[in-house]
């Protein structure tokens, strides 16, 4: 039996924390780089609204989880500072807690 150095590797198990597969979806644009506007932080959503949930990578508190990124769904209540959003997923309904600087209202 012949020793390869090369053969002989200890795998590291793989981290899957809350931000991985993200690098195309949390990735700002040159000219968008930095903190976001504050009047986006202090927008006042109306319960019963309809939002789109777009992530901010500048502001990792109140964020959704990535796979919600870009759905639309209701403003049911509101919790401190975050709002709950109710949208359909699959063929059943969530409740994504949310600060207000990753939703959007939708216009009509």
């Amino acid at each position: 039996m012949r020793f390869c150095a090369y053969l002989v590797v200890t795998m590291v198990k793989r981290s899957k924390g809350y931000r991985s597969k993200t690098r195309g979806k949390l990735h700002k644009r040159t000219r968008e780089r930095g903190l976001s506007p504050t009047s986006r932080m202090i927008q006042d959503l109306k319960l019963g609204g309809e939002v789109t949930i777009i992530l901010d990578p500048s502001v990792v508190k109140g964020q959704p989880h990535s796979r919600y990124h870009g759905k639309t769904g209701v403003i049911v209540e509101q919790r401190g500072r975050a709002y709950v959003v109710e949208l359909r997923d699959g063929g059943s309904i969530k409740r994504v807690i949310s600060r207000p600087e990753h939703l959007r209202m939708v216009r009509q």
